[in-house]
C-alpha cells in the first residue's frame, strides 16, 4: 500500500512581511528562512523514519514472482526518493550554514541579492533569477 504524501514546509508558511527601507538579509530575515529550512528539513527526516518502518512492517516473501516483484520496485522507488532527499538535506544543512555565516542570499556566481521572494520559493537557491536563466540556457543548449 503506497505511503499518504504530506505537503512539505514550502507550502504551509507565512511570506515574509517586508518593510519600506528594511536591510536586506537582516536578523529577521535569516531567523523566517532559518525556520522554513528546519522545518523543511525535520519534515524530510520524518519521511526517511516512515520510509524505514513501512519497509520493515510491508516486507513479504510473496510465493508469486510478480508481487515479490512489485514489491522490489515499490522499495527501489522509495529508496530512489529517500536517496534526492537525503542529498537535499545535505543542501539544507549547507544553506543553514550560510545563514549563519552571514552569507545567505546573495548570487555566488554574480554577488547580487537573490531577492526575499525567489528564496521563499526555493529557500536553497544560491543563484539570482538571470544567473539560474543562463546557466539553464547554457545546460540546453550543450545537453548537459
Amino acid at each position: 500500500m503506497p505511503q499518504e504524501k504530506k505537503e512539505f514546509a514550502l507550502s504551509d508558511f507565512t511570506p515574509y512581511d517586508l518593510k519600506e527601507g528594511e536591510e536586506y538579509m537582516n536578523e529577521a530575515q535569516q531567523d523566517h528562512f532559518r525556520k522554513i529550512l528546519g522545518n523543511w528539513r525535520q519534515e524530510l527526516m520524518e519521511e526517511v523514519d516512515r520510509t524505514k518502518e513501512h519497509m520493515q512492517t510491508e516486507l513479504n516473501n510473496y510465493a508469486d514472482p510478480n508481487d515479490r516483484a512489485s514489491q522490489e520496485e515499490e522499495f527501489n522507488l522509495e529508496l530512489r526518493t529517500r536517496d534526492r532527499e537525503r542529498k537535499l538535506l545535505k543542501k539544507i544543512q549547507k544553506t543553514i550554514d550560510l545563514i549563519d555565516k552571514d552569507d545567505y542570499g546573495y548570487c555566488v556566481a554574480c554577488g547580487v541579492e537573490i531577492g526575499i521572494r525567489r528564496l521563499e520559493a526555493r529557500p536553497t537557491a544560491d543563484l539570482c533569477i538571470d544567473c539560474k536563466t543562463l546557466a539553464e540556457i547554457k545546460e540546453k543548449q550543450l545537453g548537459v
